[in-house]
C-alpha cells in the first residue's frame, strides 16, 4: 500500500447560492489553495475535512492499492485523480496523487 499526496488546487465560494439558500454559520471551510495532506495509505490525514474526505476516500484507497488510470483515460497521470468536496456553497477541488512510498 502506498501513500498519497492530496493538493487544494482550487477554492470557490457562491456568495448568491449562500445568500439565497444557506442558514448562516460562523466557520466553513477553511482549506487554501496550495495546501498538501499526506494520506498514509488509504487513513484521512489530520486537519482533512471529513465531508471533503467523504467524497475522496474511495479514489485514495484506490490509487494507494496499486489502482490507476480511472474512466479509461480520465486523467494524464494515470496514478492521480482529480476530486471535489460535495460543499455546493464552497466546493473545493483536490489534486490526489499516489506516492511510490511505502505506507506506514
Amino acid at each position: 500500500m502506498k501513500k498519497c499526496r492530496i493538493t487544494v488546487m482550487k477554492t470557490t465560494r457562491y456568495d448568491d447560492l449562500i445568500e439565497k439558500f444557506e442558514n448562516p454559520i460562523e466557520h466553513a471551510c477553511d482549506m487554501y489553495v496550495g495546501q498538501t495532506f499526506i494520506a498514509n495509505g488509504w487513513h484521512k490525514p489530520d486537519g482533512m475535512c471529513g465531508s471533503a474526505w467523504e467524497s475522496m476516500s474511495q479514489f485514495v484507497m484506490a490509487l494507494a492499492h496499486g489502482g490507476r488510470n480511472f474512466y479509461d483515460g480520465w486523467m494524464k497521470n494515470e496514478r492521480s485523480a482529480m476530486i471535489s468536496c460535495n460543499d455546493g456553497f464552497r466546493p473545493v477541488s483536490f489534486l490526489i496523487e499516489a506516492l511510490d512510498d511505502d505506507a506506514d
